[in-house]
Formats: C-alpha cells, sequence, structure tokens
C-alpha cells in the first residue's frame, strides 16, 4: 500500500483511538464503551471475529495453543488462554457453575487476563500501527506538498485539510490549546508544555475555511503572552503578516519534513 494511503490510515486509527478513550470512565460514570469506534479499530487489526454464545470475541492466534483474545464489552479485556475459557470464565451455562474451579476461574481471571479498558485500547492501536509500512521517499513527501498546493489553488477545501492532517502528522502537529483558537480556522501546531501551565505553540498553520487562505506562524508563542497570541490572531486573520503563505505554506512543510534524514 503506498505511503499516503497508510499514513491515512495510521490517522484513522489514531482516531478511533481517542474516540474509544474518551468514552472509557469509571463504573460510577455510566459512560459505555463506544462499541461501534472499538469494532471500527479492530478490523483494522490483526484480529479475528468470532461470536460464541452471547460473546463479541476478537481473536489473534498464537504459536502455543493459547491465543490473545479480546472481549468487545464495557470493560473491553484481553486475555492469553483458550476460547473454551474465555467463554466459561464469560458467559457460564448453570451446568459450569456447579464445578468449584469453574467458579474459582470466573471470579479471579488475574491468571489469564493481560489487560482492561485503556490498556487494551492502546494494545490494539500499537498492532494496527505496527502492521502498516510508514517508510518514505523524499517523491512521497514531494507529491504531498504538490496535491496540497493544487487544491489550494483549485479551492478544494477536503483537499487542503486531508493534506495539511498528513504533514501534520508527520511533524506530530496538534490542535490548538484555547487560546490558540481562532473563529472560522481549522489551525494545526507543534505544542511544548513547560512548568507552570506554561504553553509554547509553533510553528503553527493557520486554515480559514471562509475563504480558503492558508497562513504559517513560524514563531513559538506562549499561552500566558497576551500581546503575542494577539498578534497570532492577527496574522492567521490576515491582518498581519505571515511567515509564509498559500502555497508556500505547503513548501515549507515540506522543507520541515525533510529536514530529518529522509526515510526508506
Amino acid at each position: 500500500m503506498p505511503f499516503k494511503e497508510n499514513l491515512l490510515k495510521k490517522i484513522q486509527i489514531n482516531q478511533l483511538s481517542r474516540k474509544v478513550l474518551q468514552s472509557i470512565g469509571p463504573p460510577e460514570s455510566g459512560l459505555k464503551i463506544d462499541k461501534d469506534a472499538m469494532r471500527n479499530l479492530l478490523e483494522m487489526s490483526p484480529y479475528q471475529y468470532r461470536k460464541e454464545r452471547d460473546l463479541d470475541l476478537y481473536i489473534e492466534q498464537t504459536d502455543d495453543g493459547q491465543n490473545i483474545i479480546l472481549v468487545l464489552d464495557n470493560e473491553l479485556p484481553i486475555y492469553k488462554t483458550t476460547v473454551e475459557d474465555v467463554v466459561m470464565r464469560k458467559s457460564p451455562y448453570t451446568k459450569e457453575m456447579l464445578n468449584i474451579r469453574n467458579i474459582i476461574k470466573i471470579l479471579k481471571d488475574s491468571d489469564v487476563k493481560l489487560s482492561r479498558k485503556e490498556a487494551s485500547v492502546k494494545i490494539v492501536q500499537k498492532k494496527c500501527i505496527d502492521g502498516l509500512d510508514l517508510t518514505y521517499q523524499e517523491s512521497d513527501i514531494a507529491t504531498m506538498a504538490k496535491e496540497g498546493s493544487d487544491s489550494l489553488e483549485n479551492g478544494d477545501a477536503d483537499g487542503i485539510m486531508e493534506s495539511l492532517a498528513l504533514f501534520s502528522e508527520l511533524l506530530g502537529y496538534q490542535s490548538p490549546p484555547e487560546a490558540f483558537r481562532v473563529p472560522h480556522h481549522e489551525i494545526f501546531g507543534a505544542a511544548s508544555e513547560k512548568a507552570g501551565g506554561e504553553i509554547l505553540y509553533g510553528p503553527v498553520v493557520a486554515f480559514n475555511r471562509e475563504d480558503n487562505s492558508l497562513r504559517m506562524i513560524e514563531d513559538q508563542v506562549s499561552n500566558m503572552d497576551k500581546t503575542k497570541i494577539d498578534f497570532f490572531q492577527k496574522v492567521a486573520k490576515g491582518k498581519e503578516k505571515a511567515a509564509a503563505e498559500g502555497t508556500e505554506v505547503f513548501r515549507y512543510l515540506k522543507r520541515q519534513v525533510l529536514g530529518s534524514e529522509v526515510q526508506g
């Protein structure tokens, strides 16, 4: 699969993982696991679906006969054991509960349980990403930059957003902290946290959804510096000069990615 498709898939994997993690809460919260998002994530993983009794199981085959098994329920437990063992523990028949050994297994599953909830989501997320080939050539990055520039010149907002998302994934850019949000703008940037709650944000790319304008703020701006935040807002809105504008932003992003050693 081409590099761009794999990178888009990684973005989707991370989005689904965040969605599931946000749906997890303590028992008293009443929150329920987002099973649809988790199911979509599992479909991108090496786990194979299997229905047993009333259980939705996702199984990864191993060589020792004890498979890795995730149960799609509100706990998201992952076990290393057999399917039969998991089924007996999680959905036992009455006759199975008459056996004292089975009762002990039902009441205590720490001997076979590897993880649950957030830890299980992160395990599946990692397995999904580990299966992707994310090596790239300089030509891959150049093509991404050209596609972004072409989308900008053609007024294709979806194409612009896809290109920005791809570069943001490669550069580790994040959505803006509260102080850096601008109405009608999609913003991506590098963030670093300092002592005392200070956040430095930058370089930053700001895309105006209303007029498809694109601007780059190269400096790092502190969330505690009101003067620079005001300047940041004016640059994003086109009221102050940006470090780069239009298609030059994609050339900047390409240079940023290729500033490190090209992979592959």
